[in-house]
Protein backbone atom coordinates (compact mmCIF):
# COMPACT_ATOMS: atom_id res chain seq x y z
CA UNK A 1 0.00 0.00 0.00
CA UNK A 2 2.45 2.52 1.12
CA UNK A 3 4.09 1.85 -2.82
CA UNK A 4 0.85 2.73 -4.44
CA UNK A 5 0.61 5.81 -2.16
CA UNK A 6 3.58 6.83 -3.84
CA UNK A 7 2.49 6.26 -7.23
CA UNK A 8 -0.65 8.06 -6.22
CA UNK A 9 0.82 11.11 -5.03
CA UNK A 10 3.73 11.38 -7.53
CA UNK A 11 1.31 11.21 -11.04
CA UNK A 12 -1.11 14.49 -12.33
CA UNK A 13 -4.16 13.07 -14.10
CA UNK A 14 -5.68 15.46 -16.08
CA UNK A 15 -8.83 14.70 -13.97
CA UNK A 16 -10.25 12.75 -11.73
CA UNK A 17 -13.64 12.56 -10.58
CA UNK A 18 -15.85 10.11 -8.02
CA UNK A 19 -19.46 10.54 -9.99
CA UNK A 20 -22.58 9.71 -8.43
CA UNK A 21 -25.76 7.73 -9.55
CA UNK A 22 -27.28 11.19 -10.24
CA UNK A 23 -24.51 12.23 -12.35
CA UNK A 24 -22.98 14.63 -9.63
CA UNK A 25 -19.04 14.78 -10.08
CA UNK A 26 -16.95 15.40 -6.92
CA UNK A 27 -13.10 15.43 -7.64
CA UNK A 28 -11.32 12.09 -6.43
CA UNK A 29 -9.08 12.19 -3.42
CA UNK A 30 -6.68 10.47 -4.63
CA UNK A 31 -5.46 8.54 -7.80
CA UNK A 32 -6.29 4.78 -6.59
CA UNK A 33 -8.66 2.95 -9.29
CA UNK A 34 -11.39 2.81 -6.26
CA UNK A 35 -14.44 4.61 -6.04
CA UNK A 36 -15.90 5.55 -3.16
CA UNK A 37 -18.87 4.03 -1.42
CA UNK A 38 -21.26 6.45 -2.26
CA UNK A 39 -20.16 7.03 -6.21
CA UNK A 40 -21.27 4.79 -8.82
CA UNK A 41 -17.88 4.60 -10.31
CA UNK A 42 -14.47 6.69 -10.34
CA UNK A 43 -13.21 8.01 -13.89
CA UNK A 44 -9.11 9.19 -14.03
CA UNK A 45 -8.08 10.41 -17.29
CA UNK A 46 -4.60 11.07 -17.37
CA UNK A 47 -1.78 12.41 -20.30
CA UNK A 48 0.13 9.64 -21.42
CA UNK A 49 3.19 11.96 -21.91
CA UNK A 50 3.23 12.01 -17.65
CA UNK A 51 7.04 10.43 -16.99
CA UNK A 52 5.09 8.65 -14.05
CA UNK A 53 2.32 7.04 -15.90
CA UNK A 54 4.18 3.78 -16.78
CA UNK A 55 4.95 3.40 -12.72
CA UNK A 56 1.08 3.64 -12.15
CA UNK A 57 -0.30 2.08 -14.40
CA UNK A 58 2.53 -0.96 -13.73
CA UNK A 59 0.81 -1.01 -9.85
CA UNK A 60 -2.36 -0.05 -9.96
CA UNK A 61 -3.53 -1.79 -13.73
CA UNK A 62 -3.29 -6.11 -14.84
CA UNK A 63 -0.41 -6.53 -16.97
CA UNK A 64 -2.70 -7.08 -20.26
CA UNK A 65 -4.94 -3.68 -19.76
CA UNK A 66 -1.91 -1.66 -18.64
CA UNK A 67 0.24 -2.51 -21.83
CA UNK A 68 -3.31 -1.64 -23.77
CA UNK A 69 -3.46 1.63 -22.11
CA UNK A 70 0.57 2.81 -22.54
CA UNK A 71 1.37 1.31 -26.27
CA UNK A 72 2.49 3.77 -28.91
CA UNK A 73 0.72 2.80 -31.70
CA UNK A 74 -2.86 1.36 -31.28
CA UNK A 75 -5.63 0.79 -33.58
CA UNK A 76 -9.95 0.26 -32.58
CA UNK A 77 -10.76 -2.94 -30.57
CA UNK A 78 -12.58 -3.68 -27.67
CA UNK A 79 -12.12 -6.60 -25.79
CA UNK A 80 -12.88 -8.17 -22.80
CA UNK A 81 -10.24 -8.65 -20.01
CA UNK A 82 -11.27 -9.92 -16.48
CA UNK A 83 -13.99 -8.09 -15.10
CA UNK A 84 -13.45 -5.26 -17.66
CA UNK A 85 -13.26 -4.09 -21.47
CA UNK A 86 -10.13 -2.75 -22.92
CA UNK A 87 -11.24 -0.10 -25.20
CA UNK A 88 -9.43 1.62 -27.98
CA UNK A 89 -11.17 4.29 -30.02
CA UNK A 90 -10.06 7.11 -33.03
CA UNK A 91 -11.35 10.69 -32.92
CA UNK A 92 -11.26 13.06 -35.83
CA UNK A 93 -8.22 15.46 -34.78
CA UNK A 94 -9.63 18.65 -34.03
CA UNK A 95 -6.86 19.96 -32.55
CA UNK A 96 -5.49 23.72 -34.28
CA UNK A 97 -3.12 23.28 -36.54
CA UNK A 98 -3.59 19.60 -37.21
CA UNK A 99 -5.05 17.91 -40.14
CA UNK A 100 -8.41 16.15 -39.02
CA UNK A 101 -7.41 12.77 -40.98
CA UNK A 102 -4.93 12.83 -38.42
CA UNK A 103 -7.23 10.75 -35.79
CA UNK A 104 -6.49 11.06 -32.06
CA UNK A 105 -6.12 7.74 -30.68
CA UNK A 106 -7.76 7.27 -27.42
CA UNK A 107 -7.33 4.24 -24.59
CA UNK A 108 -9.92 3.44 -22.04
CA UNK A 109 -10.04 0.21 -19.03
CA UNK A 110 -13.59 0.24 -18.15
CA UNK A 111 -14.71 -1.66 -15.39
CA UNK A 112 -18.43 -1.59 -13.40
CA UNK A 113 -17.26 1.23 -11.29
CA UNK A 114 -13.79 2.32 -13.16
CA UNK A 115 -13.08 3.96 -16.01
CA UNK A 116 -9.38 4.94 -16.96
CA UNK A 117 -9.06 7.04 -20.05
CA UNK A 118 -5.58 8.36 -21.29
CA UNK A 119 -4.31 10.28 -24.56
CA UNK A 120 -1.33 11.81 -26.25
CA UNK A 121 -3.00 14.56 -27.84
CA UNK A 122 -6.23 16.73 -26.77
CA UNK A 123 -9.87 14.91 -27.23
CA UNK A 124 -12.28 16.91 -27.45
CA UNK A 125 -15.29 14.36 -26.65
CA UNK A 126 -13.43 13.99 -23.51
CA UNK A 127 -13.20 17.40 -22.46
CA UNK A 128 -16.73 17.91 -23.78
CA UNK A 129 -17.59 15.26 -20.36
CA UNK A 130 -14.78 16.66 -18.00
CA UNK A 131 -16.50 20.28 -18.40
CA UNK A 132 -19.62 18.06 -17.77
CA UNK A 133 -18.45 16.32 -14.82
CA UNK A 134 -17.27 20.08 -13.57
CA UNK A 135 -20.92 21.16 -13.98
CA UNK A 136 -22.32 18.47 -11.67
CA UNK A 137 -23.99 17.29 -15.12
CA UNK A 138 -21.73 13.95 -16.00
CA UNK A 139 -23.25 10.56 -16.72
CA UNK A 140 -24.95 8.71 -13.86
CA UNK A 141 -23.02 5.08 -14.89
CA UNK A 142 -20.19 3.73 -16.63
CA UNK A 143 -22.47 3.07 -19.92
CA UNK A 144 -23.78 5.96 -19.43
CA UNK A 145 -20.30 7.49 -20.09
CA UNK A 146 -19.56 4.63 -22.77
CA UNK A 147 -22.49 5.87 -24.84
CA UNK A 148 -22.01 9.74 -24.33
CA UNK A 149 -18.64 9.23 -25.45
CA UNK A 150 -19.22 7.27 -28.17
CA UNK A 151 -21.90 9.00 -29.61
CA UNK A 152 -19.67 12.60 -29.26
CA UNK A 153 -16.59 10.65 -31.33
CA UNK A 154 -19.49 8.95 -34.14
CA UNK A 155 -21.03 12.92 -34.33
CA UNK A 156 -17.75 14.35 -35.42
CA UNK A 157 -16.79 11.65 -38.07
CA UNK A 158 -20.32 11.54 -39.44
CA UNK A 159 -19.39 15.67 -40.00
CA UNK A 160 -16.18 14.71 -41.16
CA UNK A 161 -17.66 12.26 -43.73
CA UNK A 162 -20.09 14.52 -44.96
CA UNK A 163 -17.50 16.83 -45.21
CA UNK A 164 -15.92 14.63 -47.55
CA UNK A 165 -18.94 13.84 -49.82
CA UNK A 166 -19.42 17.46 -50.42
CA UNK A 167 -15.97 17.96 -51.45
CA UNK A 168 -16.41 14.86 -53.76
CA UNK A 169 -19.38 16.45 -55.38
CA UNK A 170 -17.84 19.67 -55.71
CA UNK A 171 -15.22 17.81 -57.40
CA UNK A 172 -17.76 15.84 -59.72
CA UNK A 173 -19.59 18.43 -60.83
CA UNK A 174 -16.22 20.13 -62.00
CA UNK A 175 -15.02 17.01 -63.71
CA UNK A 176 -15.92 17.92 -67.24
CA UNK A 177 -14.12 21.26 -67.08
CA UNK A 178 -11.13 19.84 -65.95
CA UNK A 179 -8.28 18.30 -67.72
CA UNK A 180 -5.70 17.03 -65.21
CA UNK A 181 -5.71 14.32 -63.56
CA UNK A 182 -3.41 15.14 -60.92
CA UNK A 183 -5.21 17.78 -58.75
CA UNK A 184 -3.76 18.62 -55.65
CA UNK A 185 -7.69 18.78 -54.34
CA UNK A 186 -8.18 15.57 -55.45
CA UNK A 187 -5.07 13.68 -54.60
CA UNK A 188 -5.57 15.50 -51.22
CA UNK A 189 -8.87 14.18 -50.62
CA UNK A 190 -8.42 10.54 -51.19
CA UNK A 191 -5.59 10.48 -49.08
CA UNK A 192 -7.92 11.87 -46.20
CA UNK A 193 -10.85 9.43 -47.03
CA UNK A 194 -8.16 6.55 -47.62
CA UNK A 195 -6.87 7.69 -43.87
CA UNK A 196 -9.76 8.24 -42.54
CA UNK A 197 -11.24 4.35 -43.90
CA UNK A 198 -8.04 2.99 -42.23
CA UNK A 199 -9.49 3.66 -38.78
CA UNK A 200 -13.12 3.86 -38.91
CA UNK A 201 -13.32 0.43 -40.05
CA UNK A 202 -11.56 -1.35 -37.48
CA UNK A 203 -14.04 0.86 -35.26
CA UNK A 204 -16.93 -0.43 -36.21
CA UNK A 205 -15.66 -3.90 -35.70
CA UNK A 206 -14.49 -2.19 -31.89
CA UNK A 207 -18.54 -0.60 -31.41
CA UNK A 208 -19.98 -3.91 -32.52
CA UNK A 209 -17.94 -6.11 -30.16
CA UNK A 210 -18.53 -3.63 -27.57
CA UNK A 211 -22.59 -4.01 -28.12
CA UNK A 212 -21.85 -7.69 -27.45
CA UNK A 213 -20.11 -7.83 -24.63
CA UNK A 214 -21.50 -9.98 -21.46
CA UNK A 215 -19.21 -7.84 -18.63
CA UNK A 216 -22.30 -6.76 -16.94
CA UNK A 217 -21.56 -3.20 -17.82
CA UNK A 218 -24.60 -2.26 -19.92
CA UNK A 219 -27.91 -2.95 -19.74
CA UNK A 220 -30.69 -3.65 -22.13
CA UNK A 221 -31.45 0.04 -22.86
CA UNK A 222 -28.21 1.03 -22.59
CA UNK A 223 -26.82 -1.77 -25.24
CA UNK A 224 -30.14 -0.96 -27.42
CA UNK A 225 -28.23 2.62 -27.09
CA UNK A 226 -24.80 1.98 -27.92
CA UNK A 227 -26.18 -0.60 -30.68
CA UNK A 228 -28.02 2.32 -32.15
CA UNK A 229 -24.23 4.31 -32.42
CA UNK A 230 -22.68 0.96 -34.01
CA UNK A 231 -25.53 1.49 -36.67
CA UNK A 232 -24.18 5.16 -37.35
CA UNK A 233 -20.60 4.54 -37.65
CA UNK A 234 -21.36 1.33 -40.33
CA UNK A 235 -22.99 4.10 -42.01
CA UNK A 236 -19.93 6.62 -42.04
CA UNK A 237 -17.88 3.21 -42.96
CA UNK A 238 -20.19 2.78 -45.78
CA UNK A 239 -20.06 6.33 -47.06
CA UNK A 240 -16.64 6.43 -46.76
CA UNK A 241 -16.49 3.83 -49.15
CA UNK A 242 -18.62 5.02 -51.25
CA UNK A 243 -16.79 8.44 -51.67
CA UNK A 244 -13.54 5.98 -52.13
CA UNK A 245 -14.96 4.77 -55.09
CA UNK A 246 -16.29 7.84 -56.30
CA UNK A 247 -12.79 9.57 -56.25
CA UNK A 248 -11.38 5.96 -57.44
CA UNK A 249 -13.81 7.03 -60.51
CA UNK A 250 -13.62 10.66 -61.28
CA UNK A 251 -9.65 10.29 -60.93
CA UNK A 252 -10.01 7.41 -63.99
CA UNK A 253 -12.48 9.69 -65.84
CA UNK A 254 -9.60 12.28 -65.31
CA UNK A 255 -6.66 10.45 -66.74
CA UNK A 256 -8.73 9.04 -69.50
CA UNK A 257 -9.58 13.22 -70.74
CA UNK A 258 -5.93 13.96 -69.84
CA UNK A 259 -4.58 11.18 -72.27
CA UNK A 260 -7.59 11.80 -74.88
CA UNK A 261 -6.22 15.39 -74.85
CA UNK A 262 -2.89 14.13 -75.47
CA UNK A 263 -3.88 11.84 -78.60
CA UNK A 264 -5.72 13.94 -80.10
CA UNK A 265 -2.61 16.88 -79.72
CA UNK A 266 -0.42 13.96 -81.18
CA UNK A 267 -2.76 13.37 -83.86
CA UNK A 268 -3.08 16.67 -85.06
CA UNK A 269 0.86 16.97 -84.81
CA UNK A 270 1.27 13.66 -86.63
CA UNK A 271 -1.68 15.21 -89.93
CA UNK A 272 0.99 18.28 -89.74
CA UNK A 273 4.17 16.32 -89.91
CA UNK A 274 2.45 14.20 -92.80
CA UNK A 275 1.80 17.27 -94.59
CA UNK A 276 5.31 19.55 -94.17
CA UNK A 277 7.18 16.24 -94.75
CA UNK A 278 7.09 16.40 -98.59
CA UNK A 279 7.21 20.00 -98.47
CA UNK A 280 10.46 20.08 -96.47
CA UNK A 281 12.38 17.39 -98.35
CA UNK A 282 10.99 19.79 -101.20
CA UNK A 283 12.31 22.60 -100.13
CA UNK A 284 15.55 21.08 -98.47
CA UNK A 285 16.24 19.75 -101.93
CA UNK A 286 15.92 22.89 -103.91
CA UNK A 287 17.97 24.62 -100.89
CA UNK A 288 21.51 22.87 -101.85
CA UNK A 289 23.74 25.20 -102.58
CA UNK A 290 25.27 23.28 -105.73
CA UNK A 291 26.38 23.77 -109.46
CA UNK A 292 23.70 22.36 -112.06
CA UNK A 293 20.07 23.52 -109.73
CA UNK A 294 17.56 23.77 -111.98
CA UNK A 295 16.53 27.80 -111.99
CA UNK A 296 19.41 29.92 -110.72
CA UNK A 297 19.44 31.77 -114.03
CA UNK A 298 15.36 31.89 -114.03
CA UNK A 299 13.57 35.37 -112.66
CA UNK A 300 10.46 33.49 -111.92
CA UNK A 301 11.97 29.97 -110.48
CA UNK A 302 11.38 31.15 -106.62
CA UNK A 303 7.78 32.07 -107.76
CA UNK A 304 7.36 28.31 -109.42
CA UNK A 305 8.39 26.70 -106.45
CA UNK A 306 6.69 28.74 -104.21
CA UNK A 307 3.71 27.35 -106.08
CA UNK A 308 4.43 23.64 -106.51
CA UNK A 309 5.10 23.58 -102.76
CA UNK A 310 1.38 25.09 -101.90
CA UNK A 311 -0.42 22.51 -104.81
CA UNK A 312 1.60 19.92 -103.41
CA UNK A 313 0.61 20.87 -99.81
CA UNK A 314 -3.09 20.60 -100.99
CA UNK A 315 -2.43 17.54 -102.17
CA UNK A 316 -1.09 15.93 -99.57
CA UNK A 317 -4.20 17.50 -97.63
CA UNK A 318 -6.67 16.28 -99.91
CA UNK A 319 -5.40 12.60 -99.77
CA UNK A 320 -5.18 12.37 -96.00
CA UNK A 321 -8.37 13.72 -95.66
CA UNK A 322 -9.77 11.09 -98.43
CA UNK A 323 -8.14 8.37 -96.08
CA UNK A 324 -9.82 10.16 -92.93
CA UNK A 325 -6.76 10.69 -90.71
CA UNK A 326 -8.97 13.62 -89.38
Amino acid sequence: MADETHFAKDITPICAFDVMPDGRAIPAPDTLPTASEQAAYRWLHFDLNDPNLKNWVGTHVSPIAGAALLQSETRPRCDIHEDGIILNLRVVNANPGQDADDMVSLRLWVSKNLIISARIRKVFAVDDLRQAAETGAAPGTVSGFLNQLTEAITARIEKTTVELGDATDQLEDEAEDSTQNDSPTLAQLRKSVIKFRRYIGPQREAMWAMVETETGIFNKAARLRLRETANRVTRSVEELDSIRDRLTVLQDHLATQHASLQARNSHVLSIVAAIFLPLGFLTGLFGVNVAGMPGIDWPYAFAALTGGTLVLGILVYAVLKQLKWF
